[in-house]
């Protein structure tokens, strides 16, 4: 076996990490992992606090995933898109079985991004428009539509290349400055102005919106109570669709399967990857309407993928689907979620820098404060450079004390595997409490 040198050695001179200034990369030597834990080579432990990308749910080693990977491996492990599988049949119904309303047509792709793109593209098939709208502070994926309907700072270096007819929406009711107004009265504040947007844009130009069923990456920001139930209406108004991005909060991170049960709506398309098979296999999905498919039963749908249905991973995501329900993950989910939240709290007396802890199942964002009495973070939002220097300090402290997990401008993202249980969160907690020393060195009482 290579050394840990050499496999960081070689990996850094022959392939290129992404998001990163490759010289600045320093990558961990990961030789297995179980459960919520990653094993460096070497033998070092590091608890997995943010379940790889917030993907492993099921958590890290599970054998009867590679059980089933290799049982489908055995059978057939590549059919072209036109034939069909036992696997596809299986997974197709107990993926229309979980998911609510009419959303029973399951669309194979190969990760998130490709479930958005060709949510996307489908939308524009179907209604004959063109333009979607998004929001500012979501991100969708790293290919260019994904990027386009997102407005996460780390597509900006590709603006030039932006796919056209995307239109962005600012946070809700935030830039109204209003922020003592009765909460009903901010919502509506919200809702005319997405209300105007539509208008401004051409109802009948507007194919889909597209949100995040609960937000992530961009600091897991909470909707107001109401917001996207109300741009459902919206969309039903004027003959939009609504697409929700469920790559990260979808199976069981929040609660429920889907982000969206937390807002009761059912949207049209729900894009996932990620969790579907807990990032063993490369798999994205997008679920569609029996009212969208419905269009496609005598017109050609010009949408494919080569690896459209990929058996082996099929295989995958059944098993991980089944352990879901067979280890009553999402009950476990909202438990331990309950009980992440209340240790939270007590920290806070031990921790003056510690912020607004958002959290919903276990999607949990952590602000870190810069100065108390502002509210300030000790990074700003695309922060970069030397407004980066406290934060980065954490994260080398997180990484010494064995843990792995995002720290992100002033954020730091608590979302462990769906299995994770008391004693592995206090343990992890007792990590973060550590790292905390170094931001309350640094507040501004």
């Amino acid at each position: 076996m290579l050394s840990k040198e050499q496999i960081i050695s070689d990996s850094k001179e022959f392939s290129l990490f992404s998001w990163s200034a490759q010289a600045s990369v320093n990558p961990i030597a990961i030789e297995r992992a179980e459960g919520v834990y990653l094993f460096e080579v070497g033998g070092k432990k590091i608890i997995d606090f943010s379940s790889g990308l917030i993907s492993v749910n099921i958590g890290h080693g599970d054998q009867r995933v590679i059980d089933a990977v290799v049982e489908q491996m055995q059978k057939v492990s590549y059919v072209t898109p036109s034939c069909t599988t036992e696997i596809r049949a299986k997974l197709s119904r107990k993926l229309a079985e979980i998911c609510p309303g009419d959303l029973n047509k399951a669309f194979y792709t190969l990760c998130g991004t490709s479930s958005v793109d060709n949510a996307i593209k489908l939308a524009r098939l179907y209604t004959g428009r063109h333009k979607i709208i998004g929001r500012y502070r979501a991100f969708h994926g790293g290919s260019i539509g994904g990027m386009s309907v997102g407005g996460d700072p780390r597509k900006l270096a590709n603006d030039s290349q932006q796919m056209p007819n995307a239109v962005l929406l600012d946070d809700p009711y935030y830039f109204f400055g209003m922020k003592d107004l009765d909460e009903a009265i901010k919502l509506n504040l919200s809702l005319e102005y997405v209300e105007r947007v539509i208008q401004f844009e051409g109802k009948v130009n507007i194919a889909a919106f597209i949100f995040e069923g609960e937000s992530g990456s961009s600091g897991c920001l909470h909707y107001p109570k109401g917001y996207i139930k109300g741009i459902k209406v919206l969309c039903e108004k004027y003959g939009i669709l609504f697409i929700a991005d469920e790559v990260m909060s979808g199976f069981g991170r929040t609660g429920k399967w889907f982000g969206f049960e937390n807002h009761d709506i059912i949207p049209d398309m729900i894009c996932m990857a990620k969790g579907i098979t807990s990032s063993y296999l490369p798999l994205g999905c997008l679920m569609v309407s029996d009212k969208i498919a419905a269009k496609f039963d005598n017109t050609p749908m010009m949408i494919g993928l080569t690896y459209n249905a990929h058996p082996v991973a099929l295989a995958a995501a059944l098993a991980v689907v089944n352990i879901y329900e067979s280890d009553n993950l999402i009950e476990n989910t909202r438990k331990m979620g309950a009980y992440l939240e209340s240790k939270i709290e007590e920290m806070r007396s031990h921790h003056p820098s510690m912020g607004e802890f958002r959290n919903t199942g276990l999607l949990g964002c952590l602000d870190i404060l810069k100065n108390k009495t502002t509210g300030e973070l000790i990074a700003p939002y695309n922060a970069a450079g030397e407004d980066l220097k406290v934060s980065n300090l954490i994260a080398v402290k997180l990484r010494e004390l064995g843990m792995y997990t995002f720290v992100r401008w002033g954020y730091i993202f608590i979302a462990p595997p769906l299995c994770i249980n008391e004693k592995e969160i206090d343990e992890g907690l007792a990590i973060l409490s550590e790292a905390l020393k170094i931001s309350d060195e640094h507040l501004v009482l």
